[in-house]
């Protein structure tokens, strides 16, 4: 069995837009199965990403979306509502969790 390690932001991104999947790996992660609700409520008051996602008037529906609005104002939600510093961090737990899935 294939064991997956994880993935850079960009990295995942790509993959998430086919960029690097193989002839046998076709699969997209969803923004709900990355950060899926045990996530959401492990390490924030949200039970789902698209919750947390509205408290801060972020309107995304997938990880490229997502990108857009990554900056400042996301690290900023992200550290007053979850208890990662920033959306980095967020985002390379959230990996690793799916990677371990």
């Amino acid at each position: 069995m294939k064991k997956n390690k994880p993935l850079s932001f960009e990295a995942l991104l790509q993959e998430l837009q086919g960029k690097n999947a193989s002839e046998n790996d076709q699969q997209q992660v969803t923004l709900e199965a990355l950060f899926p609700a045990s996530f959401m409520t492990k390490h924030s008051s949200f039970d789902s990403f698209q919750a947390f996602l509205a408290k801060g008037n972020f309107a995304a529906r997938s990880l490229d979306e997502v990108r857009n609005v990554a900056g400042e104002l996301l690290d900023r939600h992200v550290k007053r509502e979850t208890d990662f510093e920033d959306w980095q961090g967020m985002l390379d737990q959230a990996n690793k969790d799916y990677a371990a899935r």
